[in-house]
């Protein structure tokens, strides 16, 4: 490869770093930034909630929109234990979203190499990580 030669590595760890901090940067700026509209939606969106209620509607037509309340419903768990006995003993497999836990699945194929789970795809690819100088790993 002989970019990287013509290049050096000393430039491009440097210019990765210049612009991995550069994503930082614009990526705060970013949240913050959306942070402020969210909290202003939210205050429009409590405001035509109280609208809906105090005209007993479900929605309204504007010349610049029609807005409508529903209902949104959360469901989550204090106790996993509980949850997953629930799950196994009621077959309710889909009670959960379909994704494996990556570390989880990494340490069981490390501890129990001679069984796979029949269906388990692996891809594995090399990445680079740049540390800057000084930087304390978490």
């Amino acid at each position: 490869m002989s970019e990287v030669s013509d290049i050096g590595v000393e430039k491009l760890v440097r210019v990765y770093v210049k612009i991995r901090t550069k994503q930082k940067e614009l990526s705060a700026e970013y949240d913050k930034k959306k942070e402020d509209l969210d909290a202003q939606l939210r205050k429009i969106e409590l405001a035509l909630l109280q609208h809906c209620k105090d005209h007993e509607v479900e929605s309204v037509r504007t010349n610049s929109g029609t807005f409508f309340r529903r209902v949104k419903t959360r469901y989550w768990t204090d106790n996993w234990e509980a949850m997953h006995r629930f799950i196994v003993d009621n077959h309710l497999p889909d009670f959960l979203e379909r994704r494996l836990h990556q570390s989880n699945v990494k340490q069981f194929l490390q501890d129990h190499p001679d069984k796979v789970p029949p269906g388990l795809s692996v891809s594995s690819e090399y990445a680079i990580t740049v540390n800057t100088k000084g930087a304390k790993k978490k």
